[in-house]
């Protein structure tokens, strides 16, 4: 249960920033026991691959707080967040060995699956928000939204891996923050069909 958890929250986390929840699994599995990778997860924890993910990190931080650039930015992340949640939650679920699954063990495709089906909804949530906090905000508020949603990235990372049983508290409060968000994005895009009909 509490790989799966992990899992879960690395994956969400990775919806909103593809390098954090990478980052952090890397530096953990590095220089501590909280997390122990399997071989073929073993470069996460590489020197030389832990570098490549704080320069693109380092990257995204700075592209996704610029108004419109962000647009941009998310449409290419549309293929990296996914993925890397796939990564996590098959990695975290691989080296936790919590669940004592034999199922899962022999399935591990699963764990790919549902990182990328939760990663790719958080993202969408994400990318659908944007334009509409542009908008209103005159792109004011972009770099605002961008640096709690890092912070958000980076603290669901850390609860993940170190009180994985908070998880399901964070993801209903995402489940909750998203339900909202696409009411206003729906609202907002309602908002301007109708002037266009009345002209």
């Amino acid at each position: 249960m509490f790989a799966t958890l992990t899992g879960l929250g690395l994956s969400a986390s990775a919806g909103l920033n593809a390098y954090i929840p990478i980052l952090v699994v890397g530096l953990l599995a590095r220089f501590t026991d909280a997390i122990a990778l399997p071989h073929q997860f073993a470069w996460m924890s590489n020197g030389w691959a832990l570098t490549a993910v704080v320069i693109l990190l380092a990257a995204e931080v700075v592209l996704d707080k610029v108004a419109v650039v962000d647009h941009v930015n998310d449409a290419i992340q549309t293929f990296v967040r996914p993925a890397a949640g796939g990564a996590v939650f098959a990695a975290s679920d691989a080296a936790a060995k919590v669940d004592h699954s034999a199922w899962m063990a022999g399935h591990p495709w699963v764990g790919w699956v549902l990182g990328i089906v939760v990663a790719l909804c958080v993202h969408l949530t994400k990318a659908g928000a944007r334009p509409v906090i542009n908008a209103g905000t005159v792109g004011l508020g972009t770099p605002f939204v961008s640096a709690a949603e890092d912070a958000m990235s980076l603290g669901m990372s850390l609860i993940a891996v170190l009180v994985p049983a908070l998880v399901v508290l964070v993801l209903i409060v995402f489940a909750l923050i998203g339900w909202r968000l696409i009411r206003r994005v729906r609202r907002w895009r309602r908002g301007r069909r109708s002037p266009e009909r009345i002209g």
